[in-house]
């Protein structure tokens, strides 16, 4: 069991760090508005740019890990071994809710990320007169709430494999024999005890 929680814990960290990894890539080969050019003023050509592939590589990797950590560690309600007040369980409920939470964010902003950066030639938006490009952070921002997601969900699933206690635990029928409040004597024998004649008869003599 040990190994087994090792190997999917360095499995999904990996997964984590790649996710992060490629998410920052992202956020530094993004489109930047001086890389976009302008046609007759009323058209932007935008460059290509990998932060379209390295965004959906990294949202692959978080989803990924997301689903081998839930694999593994199963149904947090189906969990029988742990009662709801040990200290493990309420571990494992705060990191599983968060790590959702996070993931659902990570996911989102990886995916909206690439899509923005998927762009050839768009109208200017009139408003501003200007070439619309993906704001500094959408990918950082996954970056950083995927190594959350993963790390969380990695505590979720430690702690729902961890023993409930380092102490075994003491039950009435481990004493059932033992009598509280009384001394353990052993019982005296109630069997008459011969001595010999010659014995008793020296006693007498003065």
């Amino acid at each position: 069991m040990e190994k087994e929680v090792i190997l999917v814990g360095c499995t999904v960290g990996f997964l984590g760090l790649l996710s992060a990894a490629l998410g920052f890539a992202a956020e530094a080969t993004r489109i930047r508005a001086s890389g976009v050019l302008t046609r007759a003023y009323e058209e932007c050509i935008y460059p290509k740019s990998p932060a379209l592939y390295l965004g959906l590589l990294a949202a692959v990797a978080l989803a990924l890990a997301q689903a081998i950590i839930n694999f593994f560690a199963g149904c947090i309600c189906c969990r029988r071994n742990l009662s709801r007040s040990n200290t493990n369980w309420n571990v494992a409920l705060i990191s599983f809710a968060v790590s959702w939470f996070t993931f659902v964010i990570a996911f989102l902003l990886l995916l909206a990320g690439a899509a923005l950066n998927d762009k050839r030639s768009m109208e200017k938006i009139y408003f501003s007169n200007n070439c619309y490009v993906l704001k500094a952070g959408v990918f950082s921002g996954g970056a950083v709430l995927s190594l959350s997601s993963v790390s969380l969900g990695i505590i979720y699933y430690v702690a729902l494999h961890s023993p409930k206690s380092p102490y075994p635990s003491w039950s009435p029928s481990q004493n059932q024999g033992i009598a509280l409040g009384q001394p353990q004597i052993p019982p005296q024998s109630t069997e008459p005890v011969f001595v010999p004649e010659d014995t008793y008869n020296r006693q007498r003599i003065p």
